[in-house]
């Protein structure tokens, strides 16, 4: 029988030991002084914008790309609701973090019997290799589009940002928060420039954000809406969101807790609302850019940069757009290899150093990636990206339902545990996740459709 009693029963959790801790490296590396509230806030903006860069990763951008180009604004709605689902999760991540001193992988192996726990360890670093798989592909075509280099050389260049892992991590945590929110106001500055050129229908745009029964119906439509909700929220995020948060040395007292769950749920609720606001443009502008002007489906990205000068009548519009790509790519990079330390430390109490585990993780994703790309080409990359957000998706349940499990628990939370409305919210999250994800599964095994 395992012990998943955390705490006394006031939430006041137990700190992890020496050997223990998320990212011990960096493990309480960033004061929180006692300063004015504006202070004491600063010092909590990081770790939202660490698990933003995930929701706009080059995954997202092959299924926002597939969906506009097909469908219109349509699944613009699917954006809206796997971005208000990504904040109340990663709400609840901040709430466990902060609470019980655990990550989402220590919660799990204290709560479970050893095979259950394993079980959930093998499932999250798929969904991280998923992960890895859309950021080798969407680097290298970033690389190929900015620099003409072949995508097979492009994915075996990716294994080289290890230099850049180091470089961040020897300047401390600070440092990486600074770059990866660096890269996502590229990022922005780019997609800026191309909705200003793509001049979308305003209308429309609204139109996109409410619900049709369709997503439901059309067995594409849903591929591709799981898709998004795949790339949107990312099981491995919610893993790092419990890690990363170690790394702030609040008080532990009641009050210092309070007030750094409140902190940390307003850094993540900016950060992704922010990211919204990327991710939506991504899809607007494929739908701008290409179903309104008739250009048809699009599922390779490189196909769709070559399309944007012609279609909107401006050179800079594909540099942009590569620039945009390559910067996705660098930043989800370094985040996900910190989700994976954080996982199998967590999960298996083993330590790695942070480059063995960057190397591991990217050499297992650059094998399929340069097998669909020798094999199939672009086309085969694009659909190799949109495959990997549909696994991240199907991945979700098991990550979410333990988050919402442990949330809901009195005796690991103690004072600090959610409300109501927070929990039934997410527990009908789960429930819609576990039920999209089942339909997924039997339109592709009894129809043959996705």
């Amino acid at each position: 029988m395992k012990n998943d009693s955390y705490g006394t029963g006031s939430g006041l959790g137990f700190r992890s030991e020496a050997g223990e801790a998320s990212l011990g490296e960096s493990h309480r590396s960033v004061a929180v002084g006692s300063g004015s509230v504006l202070k004491r806030f600063a010092a909590f903006l990081g770790p939202g914008f660490l698990v933003a860069v995930g929701y706009m990763d080059p995954g997202n951008w092959a299924t926002s790309l597939a969906g506009g180009s097909e469908f219109g604004y349509t699944l613009l709605t699917a954006v809206l609701l796997s971005s208000l689902m990504a904040i109340l999760l990663q709400a609840l991540c901040a709430r466990l973090a902060i609470a019980t001193g655990r990550d989402l992988a220590q919660a799990c192996r204290d709560a479970y019997p050893k095979p259950v726990s394993l079980g959930l360890w093998l499932l999250a670093e798929i969904a991280i290799i998923a992960t890895d798989l859309a950021e080798v592909i969407g680097t290298a075509v970033g690389l190929q589009l900015l620099f003409g280099l072949p995508l097979v050389w492009g994915v075996l260049v990716t294994a080289l940002d290890v230099f850049l892992i180091l470089f961040l991590q020897g300047r401390g945590f600070r440092w990486i928060e600074a770059f990866v929110t660096a890269m996502i106001l590229v990022i922005a500055i780019c997609f800026v420039g191309e909705l200003v050129l793509a001049q979308p229908a305003i209308a429309a745009i609204f139109d996109g954000l409410l619900p049709t029964p369709e997503i439901v119906t059309d067995s594409r439509m849903l591929y591709l809406a799981l898709g998004i909700l795949g790339a949107t929220v990312m099981p491995h995020n919610l893993y790092l969101h419990t890690g990363i948060l170690q790394t702030r040395a609040y008080r532990e007292d009641e009050a210092g807790r309070r007030t750094a769950i409140r902190f940390a749920t307003l850094d993540s609720t900016i950060a992704l609302s922010f990211a919204f606001l990327v991710n939506g443009a991504i899809l607007i502008l494929a739908a701008a850019a290409f179903h309104d002007r008739g250009a048809g489906p699009i599922t390779d990205i490189s196909q769709a940069h070559g399309l944007l000068q012609p279609l909107l009548g401006a050179a800079i519009a594909p540099v942009l757009f590569a620039i945009a790509l390559l910067a996705s790519g660098l930043s989800s990079t370094i985040t996900a290899t910190m989700a994976g330390q954080i996982v199998m430390q967590g999960f298996l109490r083993m330590r790695i150093p942070l480059v063995a585990r960057r190397l591991v993780t990217r050499g297992i994703a650059i094998v399929p990636a340069a097998a669909g790309i020798i094999l199939y080409g672009s086309k085969g990359a694009g659909e190799l990206l949109v495959l990997s957000q549909v696994v991240l998706s199907l991945q979700l349940p098991f990550a979410v339902v333990p988050l919402v499990q442990f949330s809901a628990e009195r005796r690991k939370m103690g004072a600090y545990r959610a409300s109501s409305w927070m929990l039934v919210l997410a527990g009908a999250i789960a429930v819609l996740i576990v039920i999209l994800n089942a339909k997924l599964v039997y339109d592709f095994a009894v129809t043959g459709t996705a």
